[in-house]
């Protein structure tokens, strides 16, 4: 009998990737037929604020468990099920849409059952890269995955807006099942190493492990200084996350097929940004990446996300944004991945994740609330806020750049400080890469540079 040797490494690795862009490709033509659909039932931006807040909780309260159950659980089997999960999801909102029971709190309800799911991904996918490839290989591979958002973010938009008038609601959702096989079938065929247990860290309980991840991070100044940069900066982001799709609408009325058009053309940035990553590696000091790219996706994204008042100035916004977050998470990701214990990379990533993510429970439900009850109303009216419409004009829509101008000015605010905090500007130099040894005093650290 022939035995079939299973495609690894770099190889293995760009399968995954492959099946990863199709499936995506099906999840972002469902939720932007979800957002269109909630959004000319409602016309508010909580609602969209919420499905995304909705989407984040049950990642902060699983990731945890989830990063433990990623180190003990076969990593295949793991991303499998996560895909599945999502999967579900969607074909739950299909069944109800078509029998004509659909409602708004449906759409929350499944983004809660596959944010539970997903919990498990982040934590597994980055096990599997530490597992798959050699460590100058890791920033490559984050621009690569980077890609797996920025691809379906310019193909989807344009083509949901363009299927839905032809096939329906219904029919982008049984598309979207159909790209599932395709995640499946990638990982049916790789092959990811065994993972070797972590050096000095005994087996323990569930719950004990689960709290390993944030005192490992906890313990490491470095670490603890990156976790509040993200802290800070993810709030910003998180307000105009939930902002920019809304106040398209409302600014367009309703236009599914501008809207799309800006996502596409904005989502170029992504595609380019993962190539330049993917061939030039990034910076050599990561902290820069993240420092200088954040604080151009705030300037060049969201604020000027906010002043424009056109498609034109919207996508070159989404095309800036979508291109610097590329540098700001590769860079983030390969430091993690080169300071911490690789048998601990589940743990760590999971409690990182719920830390910097944190932010975005409150952001996000609370930029929709000021949008649809302060802002929005004070713009239109005749109230404090009207002064600004020689910024962002008049009409719907204006309240929500005026709030995506101020996310964008907070969001440089804390890079300016980040840069200010040594810890943070010396975090490479006071984690060394992962070799047992405890991290040096920042003092000293700084004292070799």
């Amino acid at each position: 009998m022939v035995s079939i040797k299973r495609p690894s490494g770099l190889r293995g690795f760009t399968v995954i990737w492959v099946g990863q862009i199709i499936s995506q490709l099906g999840s972002a033509m469902s939720w932007f037929a979800f957002s269109i659909w909630a959004w000319e039932r409602t016309g508010e931006a909580t609602t969209l604020a919420l499905v995304l807040f909705f989407a984040y909780i049950p990642t902060l309260l699983f990731s945890p468990i989830a990063g433990v159950l990623v180190d003990r659980w076969n990593k295949k089997l793991v991303m499998v099920l996560s895909d599945l999960g999502a999967a579900l999801a969607t074909l739950g909102v299909l069944i109800l849409f078509i029998t004509d029971s659909l409602q708004i709190w449906h759409l929350y309800a499944a983004a809660v059952f596959s944010g539970m799911f997903i919990a498990f991904q982040f934590p597994a996918y980055s096990t599997a890269t530490i597992l798959m490839l050699p460590k100058e290989q890791y920033p490559r591979a984050e621009g690569m995955l980077g890609l797996t958002q920025a691809i379906p973010g310019i193909v989807a938009p344009l083509l949901a807006a363009s299927l839905i008038g032809r096939i329906g609601f219904a029919g982008i959702m049984i598309i979207d099942l159909a790209t599932f096989l395709a995640a499946f079938g990638s990982l049916a065929l790789i092959f990811i190493p065994k993972q070797k247990l972590a050096q000095s860290i005994p087996q323990r309980s569930l719950w004990a492990e689960t709290l390993t991840g944030f005192r490992y991070i906890f313990e490491r100044s470095g670490l603890r200084a990156l976790a509040l940069l993200f802290l800070g900066g993810n709030f910003f982001e998180g307000i105009g996350t939930a902002l920019m799709v809304p106040m398209i609408l409302a600014r367009t009325d309703n236009n599914a097929v501008m809207l799309g058009s800006v996502q596409s053309i904005g989502a170029f940035g992504g595609i380019i940004g993962g190539i330049v990553i993917s061939i030039w590696g990034g910076p050599k000091r990561r902290i820069y990446g993240i420092l200088i790219g954040w604080t151009c996706a705030c300037a060049l994204g969201t604020l000027l996300m906010g002043l424009g008042s056109i498609w034109i100035v919207w996508s070159i916004a989404y095309f800036c944004f979508a291109f610097f977050v590329v540098f700001v998470n590769s860079s983030e990701q390969a430091i993690w991945q080169t300071k911490v214990n690789p048998g601990l990379q589940g743990r760590v990533a999971a409690s990182r994740l719920l830390l910097i993510q944190i932010p975005y429970l409150v952001s996000m439900p609370l930029a929709g609330w000021l949008a649809d009850t302060v802002f929005e109303p004070a713009m239109i009216s005749n109230g404090g806020l009207a002064a600004f419409r020689w910024i962002v004009g008049s009409g719907p829509g204006s309240g929500m750049s005026l709030i995506l101008i101020l996310a964008g000015l907070g969001g440089i605010l804390v890079m300016i400080c980040g840069y200010a905090f040594r810890t943070i500007r010396h975090v490479e130099d006071i984690l060394p890469d992962y070799d047992g040894n405890p991290p040096m005093p920042v003092e000293s650290a700084v004292a070799t540079r």
